[in-house]
């Protein structure tokens, strides 16, 4: 009989250590200021690019390419529906080109859409877009009285020239004709931001064309508009306010598109 509290004390003893391991653990599991992931940045708000060429209406296209007016019906269509650009990936990057020759000038148009991708968990896709947009901003030496940010207008190290300074010797910014509200601006009121270029080029001896670029960001996705003149005879030089309003009024529409 003197052995049976020591048996039942041993008993209790084993219960107690059992009951009191389960404690320490689930104290554990709930103990605050653990270890938590952090939450990834908001990834942007377009996941695909539209089909650039069928971006544009028809009726759109025959005002900015009058030469196509002149095509027989069936070179009409084709001129409408435009050349794709050749990309690795269509899900980041797609673009569209349209020609047209008329009598008196030749005109292209040219769209491009990036769509803008953050791998960085700790920035956002619209953050990372917003830096590249700057960066083709800063590229484009947009005047320092266009722009809020003077250092803004210094191209970074290393910039690719665009395609218009590769195409031919520039002949100044805006060149002849466009000036004050003409010269190259940021834009108010399209998009998250925006900024028109103009550039008057001289390709060989004599010919002249000028190239009025409208880039505009909406969250996630850069978008680029070119629309260029060249007209036939030498002596002219393309009018930048009907190049402008053009440009920027089919940027305007984009807008909307990538609104719906």
């Amino acid at each position: 009989m003197a052995y049976v509290p020591g048996a039942a004390l041993l008993a209790a003893l084993v219960v107690g250590c059992s009951a009191g391991t389960g404690t320490d653990g689930s104290a554990a599991d709930s103990r605050p200021g653990g270890p938590t992931a952090s939450p990834a940045a908001p990834a942007g708000k377009y996941r695909t690019l539209p089909d650039p060429c069928r971006s544009v209406a028809h009726s759109t296209l025959k005002d900015l390419l009058p030469g196509v007016a002149e095509l027989p019906e069936d070179q009409q269509e084709k001129a409408y529906a435009g050349t794709a650009s050749v990309t690795y990936d269509t899900d980041r990057r797609v673009g569209c080109t349209w020609k047209a020759e008329a009598p008196d000038s030749s005109r292209s148009l040219s769209l491009d859409f990036e769509r803008v991708v953050s791998y960085d968990t700790s920035v956002s896709d619209d953050d990372r877009a917003d830096e590249v947009y700057g960066k083709k901003e800063a590229a484009a030496h947009l005047p320092v009285s266009a722009s809020d940010s003077p250092s803004d207008s210094v191209s970074p190290s290393g910039s690719a020239p665009s395609d218009e300074e590769t195409d031919g010797e520039t002949d100044g910014k805006s060149g002849d004709g466009a000036t004050g509200d003409l010269q190259p601006r940021v834009l108010d009121n399209l998009g998250d931001a925006a900024y028109l270029d103009d550039l008057l080029i001289q390709a060989g001896s004599t010919a002249q064309h000028r190239t009025v670029s409208v880039v505009f960001r909406t969250s996630n996705v850069i978008v680029t508009v070119r629309y260029t003149e060249q007209p036939a005879r030498s002596t002219e030089i393309p009018d930048s306010k009907e190049l402008q309003e053009k440009a920027q009024a089919l940027a305007r529409k984009l807008v909307d598109k990538f609104s719906e």
